[in-house]
């Protein structure tokens, strides 16, 4: 999984809620790492049903929290970081500057 404060991969088999990124030591059981957070919907949750916790950064007890699958792992990250190079070199090339 990749720690949504560090943004490092790190070997985690089941998160529970007192576990800690071992690189930056974030919570893990956090809203922000959690497969139903949305910053901007209600509660910043796509679970109507789970309990609001004000803040999303911090460890808590929401029993639907699932981590999330559709984080960038850094070599995805750095991939990405090069297609956007790439992209932005065609388009100056394009448009002459």
């Amino acid at each position: 999984m990749i720690c949504w404060k560090c943004h490092k991969e790190i070997k985690v088999e089941k998160v529970e809620r007192a576990d800690e990124c071992p690189l930056c030591h974030a919570d893990l059981h956090v809203c922000k790492n959690c497969n139903f957070y949305e910053s901007g919907l209600h509660n910043d949750c796509k679970e109507s049903s789970a309990e609001f916790n004000s803040d999303k950064e911090r460890s808590n007890f929401c029993s639907y929290f699932t981590v999330k699958k559709d984080f960038l792992s850094a070599d995805n990250l750095s991939s990405l970081n090069d297609k956007a190079e790439a992209a932005r070199a065609s388009f100056n090339a394009l448009f002459g500057q």
